[in-house]
């Protein structure tokens, strides 16, 4: 049942929120382009709508991180150990296409590799992905000639996805469509987009967050499945909703999502599993068998002691971690005194599989950039975030220059590392405990700070609590008195039909 909690709201239009209103970080951004919006602006009369706006800059910075791998084009990922490191510029698409056979027109998954890995290590999805991206690349001319074309051919792609991933998250939030430039010109978004093929499920992804929020299960299970086959993080997802209709008693919705998400899934993975059961199980069996890599604080405390933990302890702890944090957040869904938003849990459920991971690959931020502007839409913390991201993104670069550039040494040495890996888990882990503060605490959801309950919750949007746990099973009988407009929790009436700028 909804509390009867109540909340002072800002007293607000049924138009969308206008960011420079509402947060003193996109207010002062306005001022590069005249600064913020007026109360007498002619909204809604011009061709550039938000989500157009928001699906042109996306592009256009897209655009601009192609330019920063310019230096690694045209000649650091041919020639010379550590410059595609010096230059911050490193790819695996132009390493891959020859790795992996698709300069050999080998088909992936069915025709064994020559070399240490026998089979493609990706998701079927992925896997579709870049051999088409392999029939669109001329294979004439040198093989470098070949290569570049290939990792153009990716990047045409991946704008694609891009765009619909900013798109989407216009869109998932209807009266926040600006967020969606929180995705557009998050820095670390731009200088990570075409390291590695992440962005396919990441744009799945966000389209069934669309989906979901459009109270469409059906379609968010058939799109998540599809983005578990390109990627496994996806699958976490169900998780945090299992909890959120468990509370909201959406049970046969929930149903519906996970039937459309395993039948997808299947569709995709059942062919190859049949008629190439090994190179099908190769990413498996890789993801289980590869050791402590970079980005994670298993590398810190294995390159700091005599003793090292083994690969398999390692699997074994990491994978209890992520039950503890499952565990830990369908307690906070159970128990926190409003249900918490759908986007809220899947960002903490992604981030906490992130941090406890035995490899952080510095394109893994793609992963919770749309599911923390949804979840924390305020330019200040995301900002901060993407600060410890970027420097980040610095400094395995530069670790990788130092262990590859000889007696040289050019770069970070690996105490430099592991304050860079520190950054990176510190920036996350600050941005899970403001989320959960805002669970805690909804009068500080800026989401929430109209009376809007879970805009991208779709079913869950408004419904009543059939099922909670602790002091949320018993609701103060009286709100604190206090003067001003007062909504109840979950209501969409504007307070007043007056001046009603955010």
């Amino acid at each position: 049942m909804p509390s009867a909690e109540s909340t002072q709201a800002s007293v607000h239009e049924p138009g969308p929120v206008r960011p420079t209103t509402e947060d003193s970080v996109a207010a002062a951004g306005s001022e590069l382009i005249g600064g913020p919006v007026g109360r007498r602006a002619l909204l809604g009369t011009s061709w550039w709508t938000p989500v157009r706006v928001v699906a042109f800059v996306a592009i256009g910075m897209f655009a601009l991180g192609l330019v920063q791998k310019a230096p690694c084009y045209h000649t650091a990922w041919f020639f010379g150990a550590s410059s595609q490191y010096t230059k911050a510029c490193y790819s695996d698409i132009p390493h891959l296409y020859q790795g992996r056979g698709f300069s050999d027109s080998l088909v992936p998954y069915f025709d064994k590799l020559p070399g240490d890995m026998p089979y493609l290590e990706y998701p079927v999805l992925t896997g579709v992905f870049m051999e088409v991206a392999s029939w669109l690349t001329p294979h004439s001319g040198g093989i470098q000639h070949q290569e570049q074309w290939y990792w153009m051919v990716n990047a045409g792609m991946l704008m694609v996805c891009a765009a619909v991933i900013a798109v989407c998250v216009a869109r998932t939030h209807a009266r926040r469509p600006w967020d969606g430039l929180l995705v557009a010109l998050a820095p670390a978004f731009v200088l990570t987009a075409t390291i590695n093929w992440d962005l396919l499920a990441v744009a799945l992804t966000a389209a069934a967050m669309l989906m979901w929020s459009r109270g469409r299960s059906l379609a968010f299970g058939v799109l998540l499945g599809l983005a578990t086959a390109a990627k496994l993080y996806p699958v976490f997802l169900l998780g945090p909703l299992l909890v959120l209709c468990w509370r909201a008693g959406k049970w046969r919705d929930f149903g519906t999502a996970l039937g459309g998400a395993i039948a997808s899934w299947l569709v995709v993975n059942l062919p190859v599993m049949a008629f190439a059961t090994d190179g099908w199980w190769q990413f498996y069996k890789f993801s289980h068998d590869r050791g402590i890599d970079f980005g994670s604080f298993w590398l810190i405390w294995a390159q700091n002691t005599s003793n090292p933990p083994s690969t398999d302890f390692v699997n074994t702890v990491a994978t209890l971690l992520v039950v503890v944090c499952f565990l830990g957040i369908a307690a906070l869904a159970l128990t926190a005194p409003r249900r918490p938003r759908f986007a809220q849990l899947a960002f903490l459920m992604v981030a906490a599989f992130i941090v406890t991971n035995k490899v952080y690959s510095p394109q893994y931020v793609l992963w919770l950039v749309p599911l923390a502007v949804l979840a924390r839409p305020k330019w200040r913390d995301f900002l901060v975030w993407q600060a410890c991201e970027v420097a980040y993104f610095l400094g395995i670069w530069m670790y990788l220059a130092y262990t590859t550039s000889g007696d040289a040494r050019k770069g970070l040495p690996t105490d430099g590392y592991h304050w860079a890996i520190a950054l990176h888990l510190l920036g996350t882990l600050y941005l899970c405990a403001v989320v959960v503060r805002d669970i805690l605490m909804p009068e500080r959801d800026v989401v929430r700070r109209a009376g809007d309950d879970d805009p991208s919750g779709g079913v869950l949007d408004g419904a009543e609590d059939v099922f909670v746990l602790g002091t949320a099973a018993h609701p103060p009988r009286h709100a604190a008195h206090f003067s001003g407009p007062q909504v109840e929790w979950g209501s969409r009436d504007a307070i007043s039909p007056g001046d009603g700028s955010l």
